[in-house]
């Protein structure tokens, strides 16, 4: 890639941005994974980033090159430990080791706000690891206490929606029995040291998997009737924020009602293989885009409408090397040379260093005819979430 024309393309779009989206600041995260062979240098991403208003990064390691580009912008991250560390983890010198080294050192430079130990382990029924993700989260806490670091670094760990048992109506949310006992030990954790509850939530599991029940609309934050929780009477008309107060309901019913809940993945792919229902650009540019703006005006859930919404979109970049279906190596708001992998209101530039002319600033595009989903106790809100990274 040539450096001077990605990053004269970058600070255009950083530029347009700051125009369009002033009301964005402070409100979006986005998943910066790495699976790829040709993604840009850390420090290319830096205005990509700005450009979306970002001010919140996820990483899926503690990649120094990343977190030493991102130095001095501002720009809090949540830096993650992988599953293959979680033995290690458990000796306390090896965590320290570990968080002197990529946690300290960056600090304060870059903001390093949280950990994230281990990705969606409890529902892989692997007692290997689900035996050592709370004594990692443990021994890094501690590390974080020992190097007087813990009161500006929490620790914690992502989970799949499919943790619960139950999700709709929202207020049936519980979790499975039979990871009833790890929760309750990991919650308690959360509580005592003050840590985010983590879910990955995709809505276009639910629709991928049952389009002709799954309402398009309800999904993409377009308009429509929307569905009532028959127990609170409250009102969803997406699905995103239904699925996350079935995750307050589900921790209120183990007596966690004020654990503050971050959504850590949800997106959309723009391209999928034949039997991926609704893996394209116009649908990946509502969801988001509709996300985006729904984000801005600063609003909570039905549920909890005055608790800010923590939401990280996956991802920043189409990652070519993730293994799985077509729509895993297509979920990023850009192509690895820095543009759009579809207009989502930022720029209509279509290739770098193009003399194409910036757009309206709108989000999402033209709604169609609303339509209501169907109440059902099957539970069409419960999905799998994809494989982070």
């Amino acid at each position: 890639m040539e450096f001077p024309r990605f990053f004269y393309y970058a600070l255009t779009i950083l530029s347009i941005s700051v125009y369009l989206f002033p009301i964005m600041v402070n409100s979006l995260g986005i998943n910066y994974g790495q699976i790829a062979n040709n993604l840009p240098s850390p420090e290319d991403v830096v205005p990509l980033v700005k450009s979306l208003g970002a001010t919140k990064v996820k990483l899926y390691d503690a990649d120094p090159r990343v977190l030493t580009a991102f130095a001095n912008t501002g720009v809090e991250f949540i830096v993650g430990l992988g599953n293959e560390y979680l033995d290690k983890m458990r000796d306390p010198a090896k965590a320290q080791a570990w968080v002197k080294q990529n946690v300290q050192a960056h600090l304060p430079a870059t903001k390093i706000t949280c950990i994230f130990v281990g990705n969606e382990i409890l529902t892989f029924n692997d007692t290997s690891l689900s035996d050592n993700l709370l004594p990692a989260m443990q021994s890094v806490h501690t590390a974080l206490v020992n190097l007087g670091l813990d009161k500006q670094v929490t620790v914690t760990t992502a989970h799949s929606l499919s943790i619960l048992q139950t999700s709709y109506p929202p207020s049936a949310g519980v979790f499975r029995e039979d990871l009833i006992d790890c929760l309750s030990e990991t919650l308690s954790f959360h509580q005592k040291t003050g840590s985010p509850f983590l879910i990955n939530a995709y809505p276009y599991f639910a629709y991928k998997g049952n389009p002709k029940q799954v309402p398009l609309d309800f999904v993409l934050f377009q308009p429509n009737q929307g569905v009532i929780d028959p127990v609170t009477n409250l009102h969803y008309d997406n699905m995103l924020y239904a699925q996350i107060d079935a995750v307050y309901s589900a921790l209120a019913a183990l007596g966690y009602k004020k654990l503050p809940v971050h959504i850590s993945e949800t997106g959309w792919p723009s391209k999928g293989d034949e039997d991926e229902a609704g893996a394209t650009p116009d649908n990946a540019k509502k969801y988001n885009g509709n996300l985006i703006k729904l984000m801005s005006k600063k609003t909570g859930t039905p549920m909890r409408p005055n608790s800010d919404l923590n939401i990280y979109v996956f991802a920043l970049f189409n990652e070519n090397m993730k293994p799985g279906p077509t729509s895993e190596r297509n979920y990023g708001l850009f192509k690895p040379d820095g543009t759009p992998a579809y207009q989502l209101g930022i720029s209509t530039n279509n290739a770098v260093g193009s003399n194409t002319s910036p757009g309206d600033g709108s989000i999402g595009s033209a709604v169609t005819t609303p339509s209501s989903p169907t109440s059902s106790s099957t539970g069409y809100l419960s999905i799998s979430a994809a494989t982070g990274g």
